[in-house]
């Protein structure tokens, strides 16, 4: 395999979580007396460009179908990180009513209809059917296609250019990274900005997330790598900001290589050094998560075989794609995990895929009043444990597996 970005040859493995089927293929009453497809699951790390990166099995149209079950408005915590971002922006960049903003990956909604609340032009552009209806559903115009050079050169042609681009981990999600940013140096206006926000390969490393690791997901991304990707298709990375969300994630302001005027910040320097002292720019930085990752699967294993033995059920909360990848490399079942809870309606009488445990509606957890709640998003911890408070009447303890097993209460 060669890789994505560089085209040079990948050798060295940085974690094989050996196989699932894709994380959001959630099966239904019908599906789930079918075979389900199963992919390798294993990642390398390129030494020239030192992007992080799956080996590829699956096509993004198998993964982003059109009955796509995740909606960023089901967290509250989320909704709240894009309402910021759009006063952010307006006032960072003098955004009025003759602006143009684009979302790329724009889901349902979720961010674009804060832009629309202040009157500034928007469009979205989204290939799940599923998520682009329910942002039609807000008002909000959605092109309903992959995004890249193609659909950038034709949005140019109908003078659709953007004084802001938005895109909202997505950036791993393609598997053409290169023409995928290609399409945003096309797309912007001279001084236009785009902003790009995805999880941080050093916070997966140190905090072993390696349940972040999934097929929809083709890149694993530090400025490191972001910035030659950039370089090469026309962009430049002028300011960069640390963020909390996702476990930790980067937010990257780039402009066009040929036009932007921005100075680059100090931040850029700054963050530059601190991968590079991490060692990002070397082998060793990959070496050894493998181990890292076992561990956490054993420890979970553990604590559900005694909890079953010690008759106490445990079930889990919020049916993420990180929570199929842990589960489907620990190897759970529901003789283990009885059931997972998860706010979104359309999840809701499916089953995890790999694992077939069911999902169901909050209500359960009040019936039941189990002993332990698993969280998988635990990225989502605290939204949770706030959400679920009426769970301390019965003493219920909550647990979440990375970068250690972790039990606490209310």
């Amino acid at each position: 395999m060669k890789c994505r970005h560089c085209k040079k040859e990948l050798n060295n493995v940085f974690v094989d979580l050996g196989g699932a089927p894709p994380s959001n293929s959630f099966l239904t009453e019908i599906t789930i007396k079918e075979l389900e497809k199963w992919y390798p699951l294993k990642v390398f790390v390129c030494e020239s460009c030192w992007l992080v990166q799956t080996e590829d099995f699956v096509d993004e149209e198998e993964m982003f179908s059109e009955d796509y079950t995740y909606f960023s408005s089901f967290s509250s915590s989320w909704n709240d990180h894009a309402k910021h971002y759009v006063e952010q922006m307006t006032s960072r960049f003098d955004l009025t009513k003759e602006s143009m903003v684009v979302e790329v990956a724009a889901n349902d909604g979720y961010l674009l209809r804060y832009v629309q609340e202040k009157n500034i032009p928007c469009y979205g552009i989204e290939p799940t059917h599923s998520t682009a209806q329910a942002a039609r559903e807000k008002g909000i115009k959605i092109f309903e296609e992959f995004f890249g050079v193609a659909v950038a050169k034709r949005l140019m042609g109908r003078g659709l250019q953007a004084d802001l681009m938005v895109a909202n981990n997505v950036l791993a999600h393609v598997p053409d990274i290169n023409d995928f940013v290609k399409g945003f140096s096309m797309l912007l206006k001279p001084n236009g900005v785009a902003t790009f926000e995805n999880p941080h390969l050093l916070n997966l490393v140190d905090e072993i997330q390696f349940d972040t690791i999934y097929h929809e997901h083709y890149s694993y991304l530090s400025l490191t790598s972001v910035s030659k990707i950039f370089q090469k298709n026309g962009l430049v990375v002028f300011d960069v900001e640390e963020l909390r969300s996702h476990g930790g994630s980067l937010r990257y302001y780039a402009q066009r290589l040929d036009t932007g005027s921005h100075q680059i910040s100090r931040s850029v320097r700054d963050l530059q050094e601190k991968e590079g002292d991490a060692g990002m720019g070397a082998l060793y930085f990959y070496q050894d998560f493998q181990k890292k990752a076992d561990k956490i699967k054993d420890d979970l294993l553990s604590f559900l075989i005694d909890a079953k033995k010690n008759g106490k059920k445990v079930v889990a909360y919020g049916a993420a794609a990180k929570g199929n990848t842990l589960l489907n490399y620990a190897g759970v079942r529901q003789d283990l995990l009885t059931y997972v809870v998860d706010l979104n309606p359309v999840k809701q009488g499916r089953y995890m895929p790999g694992s077939r445990i069911p999902i169901v509606a909050e209500s359960m957890i009040k019936e039941d009043k189990p002993e332990y709640i698993l969280i998988l998003p635990w990225n989502l911890k605290n939204e949770i444990i706030s959400q679920l408070g009426y769970s301390k009447e019965w003493g219920v303890k909550f647990v979440t597996a990375i970068p250690e097993i972790s039990i606490s209460s209310c």
